[in-house]
């Protein structure tokens, strides 16, 4: 096992940056415990883990394990990217219950009493105002789609103190807290116009909220394939997972994310030989040829707009139907700038004046774009970011 946990560690640290070294949680806490073993600073175990991708959810009590078993505040914002970019994936089997699966009978009493509760109490929750907190996280990869023809030179990471560029693995960017209202337990769309230049200054945004409960379990629904997916556990009690596939003739999911460049060209370029550049350049020739005129490049920002398909899962109370969490991912085209929008909700009860209601509490939203837009050629560079908000200071409001 030593020998294992050695070969591990060193296969982690030479991987090229973009290339994410694929493992298990189980398979994190080894190398973890044997990075404690070997006293690696922070700044090296920081190092290893920006370049590993879970086949796994970290949950919430591993990952408060996993904490203990870092020296710093670089490792540990490592492990929350971890715990949060693994968020819509399945627990390791060991923290599945094994419950048997429930007959066909109870399934579409779990269900029915799903329907009853988003349609009864959820769709009837009073309107509330919150305040949202976004923890944004962000790479600058540049990575080459393998079709493009065109090959990199990757750079092998080290924990030496020669570190990695720490711009290319996602990273903490930056904090924002705003006041939301919530109708209905959905988020509604600010109104507020916005002069910031989303795109232009490195970082994106989504402009519409996480997608409403209430929608998606009708469209589910509509579409005729909420399908008995398993059992989990959350908070120590029992989750019945059904998985749902909405195609885009029954979805009404919208993606409009903020802002992707329009480069628009204009002027008169000539081009001249050595024995035409009097004619054509003037005295603005150089000897031997060139290219002489007005050739000018504006830029204009555009957001991407689309409305997509998805799948996903919802996880419910089999007792009383209540949903506890929400899990999307949307299906996007290759071609399209976006190509990834991966959104998890959870739901929990809180205190809202003298009511105690249960509401959005967490979200967390994986993406990956081409921030460049279509202006890239045979290759293009894409950019990671990642969302997670919490919900907080639930307030009724007055006469409402």
């Amino acid at each position: 096992m030593r020998r294992f946990i050695t070969f591990l560690a060193f296969s982690v640290l030479v991987t090229p940056a973009w290339c994410g070294k694929r493992m298990t949680v189980g398979q994190l806490q080894e190398l973890l415990h044997s990075f404690q073993q070997e006293k690696k600073s922070d700044a090296e175990i920081a190092t290893a883990l920006e370049q590993l991708e879970l086949t796994e959810e970290l949950t919430r009590s591993t990952m408060k394990n996993l904490v203990g078993m870092v020296q710093g505040p670089l490792s540990m914002e490592q492990i929350y990217v971890l715990e949060a970019r693994s968020a819509d994936l399945v627990p390791p089997r060991a923290d599945l219950p094994d419950t048997p699966a429930p007959d066909e009978t109870s399934k579409s009493a779990i269900i029915g009493r799903a329907e009853a509760y988003i349609t009864k109490t959820y769709e009837q929750l009073p309107l509330l105002t919150a305040t949202k907190t976004t923890l944004r996280f962000q790479d600058n990869t540049t990575a080459l789609e393998a079709s493009s023809g065109i090959s990199g030179s990757a750079k092998d990471a080290v924990t030496s103190s020669g570190l990695s560029n720490p711009a290319v693995f996602v990273h903490y960017i930056n904090t924002s807290a705003r006041p939301v209202t919530i109708e209905h337990g959905t988020e509604k769309k600010a109104t507020a116009s916005d002069a910031n230049h989303w795109g232009a200054n490195g970082l994106i945004e989504f402009l519409n909220p996480e997608p409403s409960l209430s929608h998606v379990f009708k469209e589910a629904q509509s579409a005729g394939k909420i399908q008995w997916s398993r059992w989990e556990s959350i908070d120590g009690t029992p989750a019945a997972v059904f998985s749902f596939d909405v195609p885009r003739q029954k979805s009404k999911l919208a993606i409009n994310v903020c802002c992707f460049p329009d480069l628009r060209q204009a002027g008169i370029a000539r081009f001249y030989s050595a024995t035409s550049e009097r004619q054509l350049a003037g005295s603005d020739a150089s000897s031997g040829g060139g290219v002489a005129g007005n050739f000018q490049t504006t830029t204009e920002w555009h957001p991407f707009r689309t409305v997509v398909p998805y799948h996903g899962l919802l996880f419910l109370d089999p007792d009383t139907g209540i949903v506890r969490r929400m899990i999307i991912n949307a299906t996007l085209k290759p071609t399209d700038v976006v190509h990834q929008v991966d959104i998890r909700v959870d739901y929990a009860r809180v205190t809202a004046g003298q009511s105690s209601l249960i509401v959005p509490i967490k979200s967390v939203m994986n993406s990956l774009v081409v921030p460049n837009g279509e202006s890239g050629a045979g290759g293009y560079s894409t950019r990671t970011t990642l969302f997670t908000s919490q919900y907080s200071d639930y307030r009724p409001v007055p006469g409402k």
